[in-house]
């Protein structure tokens, strides 16, 4: 009797584990995934994707696989690694960088740039108007006493630099922070990794 009443056990756990597996299982969608390296301003092609089955979120906007069509033709805004599932807001216009947006090139030394800083970071970009080397700027007509700091995403990371010891990193950022971060002194850029943000 012990042995049956086991087995009936097993049987009820194992219904009960099938039972929540299914229910999991049929929580899922197909939804579009990069299947390969794109680079930032990249126009995507059908052979960048692929369909995956992912877990139904309300709070996470994936594009579903039925939109791939749509999605072919537009660019990539941040660069984009195999298996990344695709949201909306990584696909800008066909044309690149989207509107409202610029790229920028900075020559950064060892100690402007965080170590290991690589293509697809998020990084806020703190402007001084006081130079390393102790010299000042031109006053800005907004200047104070704290650095500036704009959001930026990092496009490329150029090791070999400019050939005099620095590394040439280029940002996509709002087309509205742009003058201040080109009127930066030399050595008045200082750029820190942030956490990806959620929408």
């Amino acid at each position: 009797m012990p042995f049956v009443a086991l087995g009936g056990l097993l049987v009820i756990v194992c219904v009960l584990a099938y039972a929540y597996g299914a229910a999991q299982l049929g929580d899922r969608v197909q939804v579009l995934a990069v299947a390969r390296p794109v680079t930032a301003g990249q126009p995507i092609t059908a052979a960048d994707l692929k369909q995956v089955s992912a877990a139904h979120d309300p709070g996470v906007r994936l594009v579903p696989a039925s939109q791939a069509v749509k999605v072919v033709g537009r660019t990539a805004v941040v660069p984009l690694v195999a298996g990344t599932l695709l949201t909306p807001e990584l696909l800008g216009d066909a044309a690149f960088p989207p509107g409202g947006q610029v790229t920028a090139s900075l020559a950064l030394k060892p100690g402007q740039y965080p170590q290991g800083l690589a293509a697809g970071a998020r990084v806020s970009v703190y402007v001084s108007t006081t130079a390393r080397d102790g010299g000042q700027s031109a006053p800005a007509a907004s200047s104070a006493a704290a650095p500036a700091r704009m959001s930026a995403v990092v496009l490329r990371v150029d090791l070999a630099g400019d050939g005099e010891g620095s590394t040439v990193v280029t940002l996509l950022l709002a087309a509205s922070d742009a003058p201040q971060l080109a009127a930066a002194p030399s050595g008045g850029v200082v750029l820190m990794q942030t956490s990806p943000e959620r929408d």
